[in-house]
């Protein structure tokens, strides 16, 4: 695998690269040699946080861990993906689509799966037409982590949420 590791807010050292290559190298008997891991370490405040991203076609395999330790943070990010990859790999794995990126080991293996998913609620509502900022304070007013709308001034359904940091997103859709 190539490590593409960067960091925010500090000093990425010989031992904090080895960890990485340690922890994330046991990933290796899933994916070929090729495929690229992007690490980003960051520190903020007494948060040490890692986030790995592993680009697979037409997927993205994605961990984000947040410890008062970095060497802990990059434990659990590890374990979370392994998780991950055993939980989604019969959805992940498209022998037609994605197989040249997974060793055939992983391929092959079948893997226990933990729990299906199952949508246990649908709900409807009207969706009035509303500006980002409108919605964020609808939002905020029925205590959610998201919002869906429709937006005034696109015409197009968008999805505003919560951030860390107290900041919010907006989702529009791309054609």
């Amino acid at each position: 695998m190539r490590y593409i590791i960067t960091g925010r807010n500090i000093d990425v050292t010989e031992g904090l690269r080895t960890a990485v290559q340690e922890k994330i190298g046991k990933l290796e008997r899933y994916f070929t040699q090729d495929t690229e891991v992007h690490v980003t370490l960051s520190v903020e405040k007494e948060r040490q946080k890692i986030e790995v991203t592993i680009p697979v076609k037409g997927n993205i395999i994605r961990s984000e861990q947040v410890s008062s330790d970095m060497y802990v943070s990059i434990d659990l990010v590890e374990e979370i993906i392994e998780r991950q990859l055993k939980k989604y790999k019969n959805k992940i794995v498209d022998r037609k689509q994605a197989g040249e990126v997974f060793t055939p080991e992983y391929i092959d293996k079948d893997y226990e799966e933990d729990e299906q998913i199952q949508i246990i609620r649908t709900k409807k509502f009207g969706i009035k037409p509303m500006d980002p900022e409108e919605a964020c304070i609808q939002m905020e007013l029925l205590g959610h982590n998201f919002y869906v709308f429709s937006n005034s001034e696109t015409n197009e359904v968008n999805v505003v949420y919560k951030r860390k940091g107290n900041t919010y997103g907006l989702i529009e859709p791309e054609f």
